[in-house]
């Protein structure tokens, strides 16, 4: 299907349709409260259409639809209406939105020199720091993707993944030398090499802060792209390239490629996909010293997830505060000493803050905190709650918890938030309801499931209907499955959704396990595990079986000092109401379980241990 044509004509007659939408009012009045009110908001958007930097107006650009020349005239508007706001803090470097913008110049000046053209790709294998951040800025306005490296990557794996992409950039962080002069021979289209960090480059490899200093303070050649280029998690063999250069960058650029729908559509769907600033407290968010939002960066910036972390840094003027490696105490410091009003974790990191020492716990002011959004991985209820009571307790002045379902594909699809689960307590096990999306449950009957009935969780975004897939295009059809001729996202979850739209994950379709004929979802089995007082984590997986295929095991991580048996946990998991085959054949205890760096559980690694026989006899 050819997209749509981008025109001034077609925004105009989709207006009425969109200011009808809570998502858009929302969204206006976040950015209105955030930037400070009238006086601010009248001089960031004066900036933005009658040009910064002593450059002429951009009404020509307006009334041609010239958006990529326009937009980065917003967000330079922004950081110059607030010069002297902290900008990014990073350990013992903080910067001002002022100093910000001089070495995203000097960086976008520097990447332009090397010859960098509009959607040519400037690659990042960086550390959580401010780096990463100029890095993102200083490609979208030159108009360059940025590919999120992941830092964990090595060998082969790491070699290909770069490849995919092509980028002319490589820019990495000093503790990733090893593996780069490991692979650097192989990289087919990458021409320079950039090492951040404090010490100092091999030869052949440039110093980032050396090619900041030595590129004028210069406003660049802009052309406006969304930069954000993360991959999929790449549980099976190499990570994909999510293009959200494109899927959430065409209203706001000339270079990105059009989305599958109308126009009207396209937009609605884009301002449902901004809506989470505003259901997370876009409007209710005031700090007492600087009025903004200060958001904690804790999960790798490279992660898709992370995004919902720093996406009020990029879009409200808010100060990020980044954590290079987690740590639970110093996470609650930080929360504390920079009063931290937003931040995105996965459910680990606050597992690992809930089994800190009490009198660690109770040394914090945690009162700044109004949006702790939770995702990557299925959150215990129990966590859910029991952090609520520790920010409770410690300062806040209601639930702080929220959550998300969505993927590196989809974005944020479904949102949870505290007025939901204190208005019905039961909703604390959903991930919320589809706010900034669409999403319905397919019946294996082939037909849109009734409420309660479990199928697998189709949706559509921004994202998903401009989805592609750079350097692996042939993937695409693996994920978009067509039904009464409209384009679907299947990212392979089962669940369901209640009578007032609130979805419940069950587990993954690769995940579930069919006992004797009978489907068995592991996220129901594991819930109830995690009750356990002595349980930490556990993931339930599948044990062949000689004569039902397979049946469920628990393999679980107690706390430390806890002790239990594997007949106490069984006859636990009696009480609680599991029975029949729901019931673990075996429980086996682990000192540690297998993870991606997002917290999640690598399952396929504990299926190993207990499946390598079957392999073996082929």
């Amino acid at each position: 299907m050819k997209g749509p044509e981008k025109s001034l004509s077609g925004v105009v007659k989709a207006l009425p349709s969109l200011l009808r939408m809570e998502e858009t009012r929302g969204f206006g009045k976040s950015l209105y409260k955030q930037w400070g009110g009238p006086r601010n908001t009248a001089k960031i958007l004066g900036k933005t259409i009658m040009g910064g930097d002593g450059l002429p107006p951009n009404l020509k650009h307006l009334a041609k639809f010239k958006v990529g020349r326009v937009i980065p005239n917003l967000m330079v508007g922004m950081w110059e209406t607030f010069p002297d706001r902290e900008a990014m803090v990073d350990g013992d470097k903080r910067y001002t939105f002022s100093e910000m913008k001089e070495r995203v110049y000097r960086l976008a000046n520097a990447f332009q020199a090397m010859g960098v053209k509009p959607r040519e790709a400037v690659a990042a294998m960086l550390m959580n720091s401010s780096e990463f951040l100029e890095v993102f800025w200083a490609c979208s306005l030159i108009g360059a993707p940025m590919p999120f490296v992941n830092f964990h990557l090595s060998g082969e794996e790491l070699q290909k993944t770069i490849n995919l992409r092509k980028p002319k950039i490589l820019v990495f962080d000093a503790e990733c030398l090893d593996a780069i002069m490991e692979i650097k021979d192989g990289l087919e289209d990458t021409e320079y090499l950039v090492m951040a960090g404090r010490s100092a480059p091999p030869e052949g490899i440039l110093a980032y802060e050396e090619i900041i200093r030595s590129h004028p303070y210069t406003r660049p050649d802009v052309n406006f792209i969304v930069a954000l280029n993360p991959y999929t998690a790449g549980t099976t063999g190499i990570p994909k390239s999510s293009n959200f250069f494109d899927s959430v960058g065409y209203m706001l650029s000339d270079l990105a490629e059009p989305p599958r729908i109308d126009l009207k559509s396209f937009m609605q769907y884009n301002l449902k996909a901004f809506s989470f600033l505003y259901y997370y407290g876009g409007t209710e968010i005031f700090d007492p010293v600087d009025k903004n939002i200060h958001t904690l960066i804790v999960t790798p910036l490279y992660h898709a997830g992370t995004i919902v972390a720093w996406a009020p840094f990029m879009l409200m003027g808010a100060t990020a505060v980044i954590m290079k490696k987690f740590d639970a105490e110093e996470f609650l410091r930080l929360i504390q000493d920079e009063r931290i009003s937003w931040t995105f974790v996965a459910p680990t990191i606050l597992q690992r803050v809930l089994a800190l020492p009490e009198e660690v716990k109770s040394k914090y002011d945690l009162s700044s905190m109004h949006s702790l959004i939770c995702a990557a991985a299925p959150c215990p209820p129990e966590v859910k709650r029991d952090i609520n009571k520790l920010f409770m307790r410690q300062g806040a002045t209601r639930p702080v918890f929220n959550e998300y379902y969505g993927s590196a594909e989809t974005a944020v699809i479904t949102i949870l938030l505290p007025e939901d689960y204190m208005d019905n307590p039961k909703r604390i096990e959903s991930v919320g309801k589809a706010r900034a999306g669409d999403l319905r449950i397919r019946h294996e009957e082939g037909r849109w499931a009734k409420p309660h009935e479990v199928g697998k969780a189709m949706s559509r975004t921004a994202t998903t209907v401009s989805l592609r897939y750079p350097g692996s295009e042939h993937k695409l059809h693996e994920s978009i499955v067509m039904i009464d001729g409209e384009e679907w996202f299947d990212d392979g979850l089962l669940g369901y959704v209640d009578e007032d739209g609130f979805f419940f994950l069950t587990g993954r379709e690769k995940e579930m396990i069919i006992s004797g004929g009978v489907n068995l979802y592991p996220a129901e089995i594991e819930t109830v595990i995690l009750r356990h007082p002595a349980v930490f984590d556990c993931a339930v997986v599948r044990l062949p079986h000689p004569d039902l295929g397979e049946v469920p095991i628990a393999c679980v991580l107690l706390h430390e000092e806890q002790q239990a048996t594997s007949e106490e946990i069984i006859e636990f998991l009696k009480g609680e109401g599991l029975k029949g085959y729901k019931i673990p054949a075996k429980i086996d205890f682990f000192d540690e379980l297998p993870r991606h760096i997002d917290g999640k559980i690598v399952k396929r690694e504990l299926e190993k241990i207990y499946w390598k026989d079957e392999a073996a006899r082929g």
